[in-house]
């Protein structure tokens, strides 16, 4: 059976407001520059928030409108790139925490989008973290795949972050090679999340558990994250050289980052298993 989880196509936005914690990383609001990663997909985030734009013939694909304050500065990368901002016709986040989709409603005031919402476990009780109340404009589902154009995204679900924690993955062409990329949604155990007897998530656990199962099925060449240092972003950008090879092809760096978040999620699992 297909487990059901919500997401942002064809026009629809998604907004949360930020945490004040969420906010604390000045990172995320540093510009980065823009850059071409691999065939049509490019990175138009700050240095902290990723953000990837995949131009088609027929417009393009925005993956994570990031913070409010982030969308300004997406705009200017798209723009620095050679393409129009108004050009975006399908919005995708890796994720419902502010930081991957609080930007939506700005982008909607910008655009006239449609506007959509969903709550989330462990930020959403907090005043300064819930979600405004909207529609859902339509529910994707394990596998389903987001077509524009000549590109094709597949959605993969990868709970436990959050219950629609989503890893994205297409194929592109590039030098007369096709690569696979796998945009990692989060496998992290944020501070404060309950593994053990969580009452408003009670499979966690076990979520965490799929999504290490399914990262690890996914054949990656290009290894991307809803975050720049999940794949050492600022390092492979330094390292690119015109006529040189292309740094963020690395499989390997994504096997050992998924074995790495494994482990960790192991050992917290352990500890908190082992609490009186």
């Amino acid at each position: 059976m297909r487990k059901d989880f919500w997401f942002l196509i064809a026009l629809p936005l998604l907004c949360l407001t930020a945490s004040a914690a969420a906010q604390s990383d000045p990172a995320w609001t540093e510009p980065f520059p823009p850059h071409r990663v691999i065939g049509n997909v490019y990175y138009v985030g700050s240095k902290g928030l990723a953000s990837y734009l995949i131009k088609t013939p027929q417009g393009h694909i925005l993956i994570n409108s990031s913070l409010e304050s982030s969308v300004p500065l997406i705009k200017d990368s798209v723009e620095k790139l050679g393409f129009h901002f108004s050009d975006i016709k399908i919005l995708l986040i890796s994720h419902a925490h502010g930081d991957h989709c609080a930007g939506s409603a700005r982008v909607k005031e910008m655009t006239g989008a449609r506007y959509f919402v969903k709550g989330d476990f462990q930020y959403g009780a907090s005043s300064n973290s819930r979600f405004r109340p909207t529609r859902v404009d339509r529910v994707l589902h394990d596998g389903d795949e987001v077509r524009l154009g000549d590109a094709v995204l597949a959605a993969h679900l990868t709970p436990g972050h959050t219950r629609g924690t989503t890893t994205w993955t297409t194929r592109v062409s590039d030098g007369g090679k096709s690569y696979d990329v796998v945009i990692v949604g989060s496998p992290n155990v944020n501070p404060g999340y309950k593994l053990v007897g969580n009452t408003q998530y009670p499979q966690i656990a076990q979520d965490y558990e799929r999504t290490f199962k399914v990262l690890k099925s996914l054949p990656c060449d290009v290894f991307l994250g809803a975050h720049g240092d999940y794949y050492g972003m600022e390092a492979k950008f330094a390292r690119m050289k015109p006529g040189g090879a292309n740094p963020f092809i690395d499989g390997e760096g994504y096997k050992s980052y998924v074995a790495e978040r494994e482990q960790a999620f192991r050992e917290e699992l352990q500890r908190q298993s082992a609490r009186p």
